[in-house]
């Protein structure tokens, strides 16, 4: 899959090649690649939605020094996600913390796997 240009405006970049500081944000990533290719939405709608996010974010006095685009990239793939009723809030929270709960008992540098167990409040 090619992969528009304008998708990567404003990204961190190493040449033409996005740069993930952490797993997470190439997960992230993936994720909006994936939905878009599974029709979710559009390149320019994801664009708008995403340039609407940063904006939001430095008018709350977010530097925008790079360090927070994949923080604004995930609150978007979240809104989007729910705007389009592919889950919604609760749901998304629900996975949220049991991520948080599945990687605080995960040692450093396995796998971390979701179980049953971390869906409990």
């Amino acid at each position: 899959m090619t992969l528009p240009t304008e998708l990567f405006a404003g990204m961190p970049q190493d040449g033409s090649e996005p740069v993930f500081n952490e797993p997470w944000q190439a997960h992230a990533f993936a994720m909006a690649v994936s939905l878009h290719a599974r029709g979710l939405f559009t390149w320019p709608e994801w664009a708008q939605a995403l340039a609407e996010q940063i904006a939001a974010a430095q008018a709350q006095g977010d530097a925008d020094l790079g360090d927070t685009y994949y923080h604004h990239w995930l609150a978007t793939l979240e809104m989007l996600v729910a705007r389009k009723g592919a889950s919604d809030e609760l749901e998304l929270a629900r996975y949220r913390d049991a991520w948080h709960s599945a990687a605080h008992r995960t040692p450093h540098g396995k796998p971390i796997e979701l179980r049953e167990q971390d869906f409990v409040a």
